[in-house]
């Protein structure tokens, strides 16, 4: 098990776990609307039979748990698991105690899958960035993939979501509010979780041109941190030797990076929103 999981993913799992139950206990079930993937057909069983989710969202996420161990990813199955069953007994344990004092009931009120949304949305950049997911929906996208991997998720998730929506016309009164909140509770938790995960390996490349490259170079590393890789370059206009530099910075460094090329009179440089960085990319020590 030790190799399957760390201490670190383990806290990480229960915190997300926790977050992701109050937004459902909270925001979500009190103001009668459904989330999308199998939560969402999870809470429409809840609102119709009102079986209690901590209970179907572990026996629907076991048996999908059991399948991702055994046919996808075995460190991946656990994780997933873990969080589920961390999921179910932080549901359990909430249903235990009145919380009304702490509902925010307010039906029809975008606010709550807002606040549903922007939760979950961190609960599932967390995991995730822990190579594992929230179950259910993630589970059965893995399994599709492993067995029909030319299949567009994008597009199978999209399915399964748009059918909860409908759906949820049906079950809460053939009213047209809970399929407005769903859309508006998918909407934002990927975006929430989208920017969770880019904002950690979002960066800016500079590509600069420069008849002073050994001052620039230097300046940039001794005040940036970063390193500079040097190219040749001959412009086709004057045909005139000069030195490309590149450096990649983080986002909140391209202010100082301009007023470092302000230095540098004949300087031309332009950017580049680098979406992802792989390997060693940290602030050198000085």
């Amino acid at each position: 098990m030790k190799k399957l999981i760390s201490l670190k993913d383990l806290l990480n799992i229960i915190v997300s776990a926790l977050i992701y139950a109050i937004a459902f206990e909270i925001f979500i079930f009190p103001n009668s609307f459904a989330p999308a993937g199998i939560p969402g057909i999870e809470t429409m069983i809840q609102q119709l039979w009102h079986f209690p989710m901590s209970i179907m969202n572990a026996l629907i996420n076991i048996p999908l748990v059991i399948l991702t161990f055994f046919i996808v990813d075995r460190g991946y199955a656990v994780k997933s698991g873990i969080y589920s069953l961390f999921l179910s007994g932080w549901m359990f344990f909430m249903e235990q105690f009145n919380l009304e004092k702490f509902l925010y009931v307010a039906p029809g009120n975008p606010l709550a899958p807002l606040a549903g949304g922007i939760l979950c949305g961190v609960s599932v950049a967390m995991v995730l960035r822990r190579g594992s997911c929230t179950g259910g929906t993630d589970l059965v996208a893995e399994l599709i993939h492993h067995y029909r991997p030319q299949t567009k998720m994008v597009w199978a998730l999209f399915a399964l979501n748009a059918s909860v929506a409908v759906i949820s016309y049906f079950v809460y009164d053939c009213n047209i509010e809970p399929v407005m909140m769903c859309l508006l509770y998918c909407f934002t938790l990927s975006q929430v979780s989208d920017l969770m995960l880019r904002g950690w390996k979002e960066a800016v490349k500079f590509e600069i041109i420069t008849e002073q490259p050994d001052e620039l170079a230097k300046t940039l590393i001794e005040e940036l941190g970063h390193g500079v890789t040097e190219i040749p370059a001959v412009g086709s206009f004057t045909h005139q030797e000069k030195t490309m530099l590149i450096c990649v910075v983080n986002k909140n460094q391209v202010v100082a990076f301009q007023r470092i090329l302000e230095r540098f009179p004949g300087t031309f440089a332009y950017l580049h929103t680098v979406t992802e960085t792989l390997g060693y990319f940290k602030k050198m020590k000085k």
